[in-house]
């Protein structure tokens, strides 16, 4: 890892909070591009960040991995076979706006995803992704819409419903009783 990427993967591990370490990955022009009001939950720099651009709205839950390049040129240029040296692939990655990529996700070079999308948890995304599209699986594949997901949610009764809420990175007595009672609820409704 060059010194520089080191320093700012340690810088990372200093700063509190994905929206402080987004905002300082923008300042430091880290990527090729950094929207706003994103969120930056990994604490370590992608090799050639600068290949990665990143829209507006943009939250990455816990270990996203984003892949911008192909280390078989390692493994094929050290065969014992007469072929030609081949070169370490590389490619970008394009991120619209107002999307969530789910934790343990990892997206590989060369992909472009739309906006208003959203990929779910341990997704392996290798593929362009549209706009307006909801996404999950090895490989990820369309599994929704957006709009729908939307609609979806808004209407929902949220675990948070209420005057309680979390506080911070607390969450309160009460608060924590209402989520119990709310979790047992659904299971009775679905027997």
């Amino acid at each position: 890892m060059n010194p520089s990427r080191l320093f700012q993967t340690f810088r990372l591990w200093t700063i509190p909070g994905a929206l402080k370490r987004a905002e300082y990955l923008k300042k430091k022009g880290i990527f090729a591009e950094f929207g706003n009001e994103c969120s930056y939950t990994d604490r370590k720099i992608p090799l050639y960040a600068k290949l990665i651009k990143i829209g507006n709205n943009v939250h990455f839950a816990s270990h996203v991995t984003f892949i911008t390049h192909d280390v078989t040129h390692m493994m094929i240029n050290r065969m014992h076979i007469q072929a030609p040296k081949v070169k370490e692939k590389v490619g970008c990655i394009e991120i619209g706006n107002n999307v969530f990529v789910g934790a343990n996700s990892t997206i590989l070079y060369n992909v472009r995803i739309g906006s208003n999308v959203i990929i779910g948890a341990n997704s392996l995304v290798t593929r362009d992704i549209p706009d307006n599209s909801v996404v999950a699986g090895i490989p990820a594949h369309k599994i929704g819409d957006f709009t729908s997901f939307l609609e979806k949610r808004v209407k929902e009764t949220t675990l948070q419903s209420g005057t309680l809420s979390p506080n911070g990175e607390r969450i309160e007595i009460g608060f924590q009783q209402q989520c119990w009672n709310d979790f047992n609820k659904m299971r009775i409704d679905k027997s």
